[in-house]
């Protein structure tokens, strides 16, 4: 089977993280080998040039991949990061024992589907984004998404709905939308939901 080719390098937390997207994405994968991203400076370094035309970050749903994603955040140009969230599945990966922490799968358990489907927008020869009208923080506000009572409760229940984290941050969720969903297909959840 012929590998999906994506330009942008992307990172992930380990090493089976990156097996699992070798298995079908060519691509420059970089792990961040967990918690010590924060002390290599040596890595932190490799993956600011290597943002320098963009970069993916693809970490887990749990605790610990939020702390990665936030802290590549504070190294990486802002304007380069292309934040990719993994849904909340519960479960364990097939090498381990155990579920993580979390009770959770992380990139490594996911399914190649739901893989591709995320790293679509940046398969060489796909358009960046959806094309058409973006979904933005006004539709957020209009949408009670933001700004109003209840506005978390309908976020999650938009999450939920859309196999995403149910803990975005209203920018982590907007910026995950626009790359998933056509507006038009935004409209037609939200409507349905709240």
């Amino acid at each position: 089977m012929e590998k999906i080719k994506i330009s942008l390098p992307i990172i992930v937390e380990g090493r089976y993280d990156k097996a699992t997207l070798s298995g079908f994405i060519d691509a420059t994968i970089i792990t961040t080998g967990g918690f010590s991203i924060f002390n290599n400076k040596e890595k932190q370094a490799l993956l600011c040039r290597l943002a320098k035309d963009g970069i993916i970050v693809l970490t887990d749903s749990d605790g610990g991949g939020k702390q990665i994603r936030k802290f590549l955040a504070g190294i990486l140009p802002p304007d380069k990061i292309h934040n990719l969230y993994i849904p909340k599945i519960e479960g364990k990966e097939s090498r381990k024992r155990k579920p993580s922490a979390a009770g959770t799968l992380g990139v490594e358990g996911m399914e190649k589907d739901v893989l591709i489907r995320l790293l679509t927008p940046f398969i060489d020869g796909e358009k960046a984004s959806k094309s058409g009208k973006m979904i933005t923080k006004v539709d957020f506000f209009f949408d009670r998404l933001t700004g109003c009572e209840g506005a978390s409760d309908n976020r999650r229940k938009l999450c939920e709905e859309c196999n995403l984290p149910n803990d975005m941050t209203p920018n982590a969720l907007l910026e995950a939308l626009n790359l998933l969903y056509t507006y038009d297909e935004y409209k037609r959840m939200v409507d349905f939901l709240i």
